[in-house]
């Protein structure tokens, strides 16, 4: 079991309203191999800078992601500053530098080139493309991406969305880039340009998952402590597609299991700021994470006698 995922390993600075944090680990292709790690193997395509501390490539290693595909290249490591409020839910940019990540043009180690998942993490949809003719057609190709990209790139966004299997984006991206108004109108428009699957995620509400013409809805989890929201979409698509690797011939089902797990982990990655609460999970608190997200909505069948009658 591997997973080959091409994304950002990033810098950020991050102020919330629960602590202040300079230079820490972050990057979309980041928070979902430490998501994964805990279910597959991550091989990781990004570049960094020769500023990037020692400390955070042992931290990935110790997780078993494997490295050799990320560049070190001359130059300063990609970097994002943001300022969140109480709601946690729109961070204020305050400062962006692309640095190395400007020119990043992945390179795909040959003996990564028959991957069984690949993860296109948010980068430029041209990019994510190009990665698709490097390497033998995997079993299960996802898709991230963000408003940036719809609203700036949306032509090359919507060929780059044709050819893979999944995608998974947020709630008002969704409807953003299908130009719909309806969730469920959104995601048939955007299945009907190729993909099989679409996640949307609704951040602290859950998410909506659409699989050809089924549609179910995995609940979120209230949470006494959320720290720092940054990366929690890429890491419920780390655990999401982590958890798929795992099975051969993932069917209906198994997606929506896969969409829990993937809350899940995006439940732990906010309780703290970086990926610092998703450093030593044990299986245990995964595994009663988990049964707690069932627990949410299960019910039993309404007794015959209380039904409507005609």
């Amino acid at each position: 079991m591997s997973i080959l995922c091409v994304g950002s390993v990033a810098l950020d600075s991050i102020e919330t309203p629960f602590g202040k944090h300079d230079d820490i680990l972050g990057g979309s292709a980041t928070h979902f191999s430490c998501a994964a790690s805990y279910f597959s193997t991550v091989n990781l395509v990004a570049v960094v800078g020769e500023d990037f501390p020692q400390h955070h490539l042992d931290f990935l290693r110790s997780r078993g992601v494997d490295l050799e595909g990320l560049e070190v290249a001359t130059g300063s490591t990609f970097r994002w500053k943001g300022r969140y409020g109480y709601d946690l839910h729109n961070p204020e940019t305050l400062d962006t530098q692309l640095n190395v990540f400007a020119d990043f043009n992945p390179k795909v180690p040959q003996s990564w080139c028959e991957p069984k998942i690949l993860f296109l993490a948010n980068i430029h949809p041209a990019l994510q493309r190009d990665v698709l003719t490097k390497v033998k057609r995997p079993k299960l190709v996802a898709l991230d991406t963000m408003n940036f990209w719809i609203e700036g790139e949306p032509e090359e966004l919507r060929r780059t969305i044709a050819a893979v299997d999944m995608v998974i984006i947020n709630e008002a991206e969704c409807r953003a880039l299908a130009k719909e108004p309806s969730l469920l109108q959104a995601a048939r428009t955007i299945l009907s340009w190729g993909p099989k699957t679409l996640v949307a995620k609704q951040g602290e509400y859950g998410a909506l998952l659409f699989h050809g013409d089924e549609v179910f809805a995995a609940p979120g989890l209230p949470l006494e402590k959320v720290l720092d929201p940054t990366g929690a979409g890429d890491s419920f698509a780390g655990g999401m597609i982590g958890y798929l690797d795992q099975i051969s011939d993932p069917q209906y089902e198994d997606f929506k299991h896969a969409v829990v797990m993937g809350s899940v982990m995006a439940s732990f990655n906010v309780e703290d700021f970086s990926c610092d609460r998703l450093r030593n999970l044990s299986a245990e608190e995964i595994t009663r994470r988990y049964q707690t997200f069932r627990s949410l909505s299960h019910f039993e069948p309404v007794p015959a006698d209380f039904l409507p009658k005609a």
